[in-house]
């Protein structure tokens, strides 16, 4: 009897030890977290959003990029459907979305703090300075402001413009590639050109630009590009929110990367390249540093 015992209890033992080497072999890793990364599809946004995607990788994120326009862009924020925005542009360009959403976001911090500004831009070959003078040549820019997608901040700025300066121009809505086209052509040609613009941009390395002054303050004063989250994030994933904390960098830095992806490389073969020539950077927002 004892021996059919002791054998029983050698048997179980065994089934353990195997359960647990089992468990061991197949239980280790855990699945990956996901998190949801919304922009405009504006240069300075892909640009930033690329870099965040490849640092979240990094951490073992699965990420989901998601494309909007700014409205459905906050409004996902407010209701939980995005994660985070890198490029958030206030108190002025995002000024209406804030007034509507804000209240439902979490402002994480300022990642380009003081260095965001918007307005018209002008080849520097055009000869005024100032909005106010525009009427006086209209006819050198065919009575035409190039814009970008309706409904972006700088649309609705440049349609209070139109009206704070009684302006004889027709506002154009295209896109932001559109934009920088019709640009680059008027240049080739030094024709006169006058764009719904903002800074950082990558246009402003390749060519020489300037904005006009804006004396009634439309426009604006220079602004913040802002890290922007859904309510519980701090909460949910602290380890997210964590990166979002430490992530802050420079105008420069971001239009490295947004030079790159106009020359023609890839957006995310741009993004693992500033990521691979600023690993110090980056680790410190990892909190590896």
């Amino acid at each position: 009897m004892v021996r059919k015992i002791g054998s029983l209890l050698a048997l179980v033992g065994v089934i353990l030890v195997l359960c647990l080497v089992s468990a061991g072999c197949t239980g280790t890793e855990e699945p990956k977290k996901t998190i949801r990364i919304g922009y405009v599809t504006w240069d300075c946004a892909i640009a930033s959003s690329n870099v965040m995607k490849q640092v979240f990788e990094e951490a073992g994120y699965d990420v989901e990029m998601i494309a909007v326009d700014a409205g459905p862009l906050y409004q996902g924020l407010a209701s939980g459907k995005i994660d985070f925005t890198t490029t958030g542009w206030l108190p002025h360009t995002h000024e209406h979305y804030w007034e509507q959403y804000g209240d439902q976001i979490d402002y994480v911090n300022e990642n380009i703090p003081g260095a965001a500004r918007i307005g018209l831009v002008v080849p520097t070959y055009v000869t005024i300075d100032s909005i106010e003078e525009m009427n006086d040549v209209a006819d050198k820019f065919d009575g035409r402001i190039v814009g970008i997608e309706p409904g972006a901040g700088i649309m609705t700025r440049t349609e209070q413009a139109l009206e704070e300066y009684d302006l004889n121009y027709e506002l154009v809505a295209s896109s932001s590639a559109s934009m920088a086209a019709a640009l680059g052509s008027a240049i080739n040609s030094e024709e006169w050109v006058v764009v719904t613009g903002w800074s950082p941009h990558w246009k402003f390395g390749r060519w020489d630009l300037k904005f006009l002054d804006d004396p009634k303050g439309v426009y604006g004063s220079a602004e913040d590009i802002v890290t922007l989250a859904r309510k519980d994030l701090k909460t949910d994933d602290p380890e997210a929110y964590a990166i979002l904390q430490r992530f802050r960098w420079t105008s420069e830095d971001i239009a490295s990367v947004m030079t790159d992806i106009a020359d023609g490389m890839p957006e995310e073969e741009a993004a693992k390249k500033w990521v691979e020539n600023n690993r110090d950077t980056v680790d410190l927002w990892l909190g590896k540093a």
